[in-house]
């Protein structure tokens, strides 16, 4: 069985350059901005003023984006920073900070004219000086970015005029624009980490130029967003302010959204979002999301050293059953792809191996890696996702049934973003999101270094393969047979089991109007949000 599924994947991959012949460019070679289409639609009847208070369960270590991953980070930098580009909800890329751009034919040279007039909220002019600086930051391995492995195919950045920047790619990237659109990529003010204690600084104040600015950090308690009276978008934002408060758990946010000390939450529980259907002055709002719950197995953690273990990890997992259990079925059970991007880049679930459950088979590969009786192991989890807690458990039940014995381990975010980041993952669930592109959904986290970052120490040579084939192709059809062979590979070799994608639920008052989450589930639409007097 396992021999014909490698003979399957390398017939794949095989195939994959001639699918190229077959299809055209997958973007234009100019783009010209238009700000309608940033941050959702405008409503024309949206008031000015009001503070919108947001109830979190997650609070970032710090607002330190270059160095600080983590989705916690994520949610809210978005409306303080601000990216050349703009990935709207279907993967498309808009202007954003870049006025427009010119692309060369082979996609290796990308030419940014950079919109005049707008100030970062130092007071300083945004500047091609400073996207060079950003960029050649953030890129630099020796400055412990987050993002270096990002722009690691940066071979230069140079500045052709005040407002015009150009970056030379050392071979094509299909995936450039959107990777630009990560909040990873957003200039800031030249020099700043030249500056004494700043990164320090960012939990005081913000350096973006967007429509809000960071005006308190209050660690356990919340963080404070004022409007940005210098934001270049006339007449946005709209509201005065926003708040975040960081709550404890889904108990304490359901009463503060039913007192009203909260506008608006994420609901990570779905018997929340059942609790407070029809509540009177309340909504429940549920769209798809770019988000996965995802197993990931360390390939170099123990017993998961083997890769039939880890296959067999796979055929005792449930997804459904799981799915169930974390988030009571408001999402989708997932093979190799978020939920969001499944129908345009998802290999069909049927068409993957390792995806149902198969006790004997996992029994079979377990004795034949040597672990007849099982073997122990501890699952990790982390505190303020509650939906990983009902989630681990029925995967200590269910891993049971092959043998293996699985200690439920709960860290703090700050001590599983340290593993994370120095790839000592071990077994553990995770919750993660991406802007809507293969290659940056999977690039960083599975390539083999030094070109990715391989979180879960995978270091597989056919899966890197794809990958690079992947982001230098060119057109769509192209991409989708090396990716569809990539997820083969993936689904095959298990460094991670993507269980399920939660779809986003979000409880707002009905004073909040015009309020739409964006699929990756960063917070974009409260730009455009508006509260009713």
């Amino acid at each position: 069985m396992l021999e014909f599924r490698r003979r399957t994947l390398l017939q794949s991959a095989a195939v994959a350059p001639l699918a190229g012949l077959l299809g055209s460019s997958l973007f234009p070679q100019r783009a010209m901005a238009d700000d309608s289409v940033l941050y959702g639609e405008l409503d024309p009847q949206a008031q000015r003023g009001g503070s919108l208070t947001v109830g979190s369960l997650i609070e970032p270590p710090s607002m330190d984006i270059y160095h600080q991953a983590g989705e916690a980070v994520n949610f809210i930098a978005v409306l303080m920073y601000q990216t050349l580009v703009y990935a709207d909800p279907s993967g498309t890329a808009h202007p954003l900070l870049a006025e427009s751009w010119e692309i060369s034919p082979d996609a290796t040279t990308y030419t940014f004219n950079l919109r005049q007039g707008v100030t970062f909220h130092t007071g300083e002019p945004f500047e091609a000086e400073d996207v060079k600086y950003s960029l050649d930051y953030q890129r630099n391995p020796e400055n412990g970015t987050i993002g270096a492995r990002d722009f690691a195919d940066i071979a230069q950045v140079d500045v052709l005029d005040t407002h015009v920047v150009r970056v030379t790619l050392q071979g094509p990237n299909s995936a450039f624009l959107i990777t630009l659109a990560h909040r990873n990529a957003s200039p800031i003010p030249r020099g700043w980490y030249d500056r004494p204690n700043a990164r320090a600084l960012l939990n005081s104040t913000s350096v973006g130029t967007g429509p809000f600015r960071l005006a308190e950090f209050q660690p356990n308690s919340y963080i404070r967003m004022e409007r940005n009276p210098d934001y270049w978008q006339p007449g946005l934002p709209h509201l005065d302010e926003i708040i975040v408060n960081f709550i404890p758990n889904s108990a304490g946010m359901l009463v503060a959204v039913r007192n009203g000390r909260v506008d608006m939450a994420v609901l990570v529980r779905p018997q929340d979002a059942l609790q407070l259907e029809g509540e009177e002055g309340l909504t429940v709002q549920r769209s798809i999301s770019l988000n996965q719950k995802s197993l990931d197995l360390d390939c170099t953690y123990g017993p998961l050293t083997d890769e039939r273990v880890r296959q067999a990890i796979a055929l005792l997992i449930d997804r459904d059953a799981v799915m169930q259990a974390g988030i009571a079925g408001y999402g989708q059970v997932l093979g190799t792809m978020v939920p969001g991007m499944q129908d345009r880049w998802g290999v069909p679930l049927d068409q993957l191996p390792n995806q149902t459950v198969d006790v004997d088979l996992a029994r079979t590969l377990l004795t034949e890696a040597g672990h007849a009786d099982g073997f122990d192991i501890d699952l990790t989890t982390i505190i303020g996702y509650e939906w990983m807690e009902p989630a681990a458990l029925a995967l200590v039940e269910q891993l049971a049934a092959g043998g293996i014995r699985a200690n439920i381990n709960r860290v703090d975010l700050g001590t599983w973003l340290s593993n994370f980041r120095s790839r000592q993952m071990g077994f553990t669930l995770n919750d993660w999101g991406t802007p809507p592109d293969p290659n940056i959904l999977f690039y960083r986290h599975f390539h083999k270094q030094p070109e990715g970052a391989d979180f879960r120490n995978w270091n597989d040579d056919i899966a890197s393969d794809l990958l690079d084939r992947g982001r230098a192709a060119l057109t769509f059809e192209e991409r989708r047979a090396l990716y569809d062979a990539f997820q083969l590979r993936l689904a095959e070799s298990v460094p991670t089991v993507m269980m399920f994608g939660a779809d986003h639920l979000i409880v707002v008052s009905n004073r909040v109007k015009n309020h739409r989450m964006h699929p990756i589930g960063w917070h974009f639409g409260l730009v455009k949000t508006w509260l009713e007097a």
